[in-house]
């Protein structure tokens, strides 16, 4: 979205000197004008092809625990990590509610196919100098009884 934005802006700019210069007659406000209806037509038909990020994965959905992850390590850099074994979904990573700060772990939400290969290929990986642990993630309701 980012770069379709900076494609228009420039276009807009391109084509109000274009229009200036080959219609003098016009004024430089008018031929901005013109530009950015260009550019702006220009951005209607870039944005109007989905792309394959823009679609969705409608399976089968797994989540997965990732533990022992580097402080330092943002969601595309995970999500980025997994999405070579199949579509993600969502990442999460757990912060300290006192300090914001990351806790090492989080959870990869993906498409069961890819979260088993996933699974298999990145648990004990070594991943930003850190070896990872990656289980299949547990519901609450599982997770711990006493606290039903």
């Amino acid at each position: 979205m980012q770069k379709s934005f900076l494609v228009v802006v420039i276009a807009a700019f391109i084509g109000a000197f274009g229009i200036h210069q080959f219609a003098p007659a016009f004024s430089a406000s008018i031929a901005f004008f013109a530009g950015a209806i260009l550019a702006a037509l220009l951005f209607v038909f870039l944005s109007g092809s989905p792309s394959k990020e823009s679609t969705p994965y409608q399976g089968p959905m797994m989540t997965l625990y990732v533990g022992n992850l580097p402080y330092r390590v943002h969601e595309g850099e995970v999500k980025e990590l997994f999405e070579q074994y199949g579509a993600v979904n969502s990442i999460r990573l757990v912060r300290d509610r006192k300090t914001g700060r990351r806790k090492g772990f989080g959870f990869v939400e993906m498409a069961e196919p890819g979260a088993k290969e996933a699974l298999a290929k990145l648990n004990d990986f070594n991943f930003q100098e850190r070896t990872i642990k990656v289980r299949e993630a547990k519901t609450q309701d599982t997770a711990d009884p006493e606290n039903s």
